[in-house]
Order: C-alpha cells, then structure tokens, then sequence
C-alpha cells in the first residue's frame, strides 16, 4: 500500500500576519519554541495514572467489515436510505439472506 504525503501549501504573508496577531492577542497560549518541542513528553510518559484510566475502542463485536464500491440502481438505496439510518447494515442483511449467509 502505497501511503501519500500531503502537500503543505506555503501561507500567504496576510494569513501569516493574521496567525502571528492570534498568536500575540492570547499569552496563554504562546508559539512554541525549539526548547519547547525539546522539552516535551508523550501524554502517557507525563500522566502515567490519568493514561491509564483512559479506556481505548476496545476489539471488534463482529468480524471485520471490508469497504468497496459497489453500483447499485437508485431505486434500491432510496428504498434503502428512506427506512433510516442503518441502511448499509440493512443492505449487507439483505445480501446475506439472499446469498443463504
């Protein structure tokens, strides 16, 4: 798989100059410095006991889905998306009955 890098497209010098102005209007909340981003720690390493109190997602109910794409007539996904939410679970039960799953 082939991972692709963003491209950062350089600021304008306005936009820039309205940064620096939010930056200066909030003294709570300075621009970091090169000695700032030295100093600091990952949240676990500087709170051990509040990280670990955190709860994550936690493993899957179900097996794992996969994503495709699949074309489907307009009449079945508006039959599908006016019952509500839950349509694409809806038309992966469908499938499932009528594949004998």
């Amino acid at each position: 798989m082939k991972i692709r890098k963003r491209k950062v497209r350089a600021r304008s010098k306005s936009a820039e100059a309205r940064i620096k102005t939010g930056i200066a209007a909030d003294p709570d909340n300075p621009e970091w410095t090169a000695r700032d981003f030295r100093r600091a720690r990952p949240f676990a390493i500087a709170f051990p006991a509040l990280a670990k109190s955190w709860r994550g997602r936690g493993p899957q109910k179900e097996p794992t889905k996969i994503a495709v794409s699949l074309r489907l007539t307009r009449e079945v996904v508006e039959r599908f998306k006016a019952s509500g939410p839950g349509w694409q679970t809806r038309i992966d039960k469908a499938l499932k009955k009528a594949t004998g799953l």
